[in-house]
């Protein structure tokens, strides 16, 4: 593909992204016009309660949505050249299940011990479901960098990162068969996935945590396209396998955890997006493909924002099961094409 095609792609994504993003400010229960919206963000005077819902509401979500959408479809991106596996993402070492199994814990074992739980949950108000996630990613991370470290081999490392996952979901269903409705409703509505509710306040943690381990996926560009020839070639050419296999798990889990942390597990992005970024600029080369999926990425989570709206509906359905919607075809016509896919991780 000749570059004044990939400018003119580029350029096109981030017309998308800014016309989506308006189109995302203006879907809501309450009816405010484009032409408002554009007002409010360039700080001219609008009516308060107008003002109060785009700046405190429309906005922050929709900023989610660009920094989910980008987060995950990197990470499910480095996941793929490090295990060279076309069907990995940013869950698949078990930072979901661990940021799951935490939010389990502090929802569903007050029954068990509710006076700790209780305390806990009342120190930490609204920041309780986010600390314990949190939490629970952070003890996986710490597990799957210690075994980084001691085992050489991706595939390994793999099937480490599945079982903790396995283990992990086993705790959290025995949590949820003794669990009372009401608690197994609360954690069920979390795993749904939600863009809507982080504040201000969450994204100023956030925001800044995600945009870091984005830089850092910027930064391994040559090493990952080395890996992408296999670990073999990347030793030849003076890369360090092991060093770049750390820092990848560590950008994975700081983007992967965080966001699940404030948004929930938010399934198929991370599979899906990297497939179509080949598909799109026809290349394998990292340094085409990290800027293309952090713009194909917010493209599609604003997207799936606005439908989860119903527009003509005050109803908002799960984020999960929008994303499902886009992300699992894609995944059906990867395996369906598995030889060309494989073709092009080898």
């Amino acid at each position: 593909m000749q570059n004044k095609t990939k400018i003119f792609l580029f350029v096109s994504l981030m017309i998308l992204i800014a016309v989506f993003l308006v189109v995302d400010l203006v879907l809501g229960s309450v009816s405010i016009p484009s032409d408002k919206i554009i007002a409010i963000l360039t700080g001219e005077d609008v009516k308060t309660s107008w003002n109060y819902i785009i700046l405190n509401f429309r906005l922050p979500k929709a900023i989610t949505a660009i920094l989910v959408g980008a987060g995950l479809s990197v990470s499910g991106l480095m996941m793929q050249t490090l295990f060279r596996n076309p069907l990995a993402g940013p869950y698949v070492l078990g930072i979901s299940s661990g940021a799951s199994l935490g939010v389990a814990l502090m929802v569903m074992a007050s029954a068990i011990l509710p006076g700790v739980f209780g305390a806990i949950y009342g120190f930490l108000g609204s920041w309780a479901l986010v600390v314990s996630a949190i939490a629970g990613a952070s003890v996986i991370f710490v597990i799957i960098g210690m075994a980084s470290i001691r085992i050489s081999d991706s595939v390994s490392l793999l099937i480490i990162g599945i079982m903790f996952g396995s283990i992990t979901g086993a705790v959290v269903n025995i949590l949820q068969y003794f669990s009372d409705p009401e608690q197994l409703q609360s954690f069920i509505v979390w795993t749904f996935g939600s863009l809507s509710g982080v504040t201000w306040n969450e994204m100023h943690l956030m925001a800044p945590v995600v945009v870091i381990g984005l830089l850092m996926s910027f930064i391994l560009i040559k090493p990952l396209d080395a890996l992408l020839l296999g670990e073999n070639y990347a030793r030849g050419v003076g890369i360090s396998v092991n060093r770049t296999r750390i820092w990848v798990i560590i950008s994975t889990a700081l983007v992967a955890g965080t966001l699940t942390a404030f948004t929930g597990p938010i399934a198929f992005i991370g599979v899906a997006v990297p497939h179509m970024a080949r598909a799109i600029f026809g290349t394998a080369s990292h340094k085409v493909l990290l800027p293309a999926v952090v713009l194909i990425g917010a493209v599609l989570m604003l997207v799936c924002d606005i439908l989860s709206q119903v527009p003509g509906n005050q109803t908002t359905l799960p984020i999960n099961s929008v994303t499902a919607i886009f992300g699992g075809p894609v995944v059906i016509w990867v395996i369906l094409r598995s030889r060309s896919v494989k073709a092009s991780f080898s």
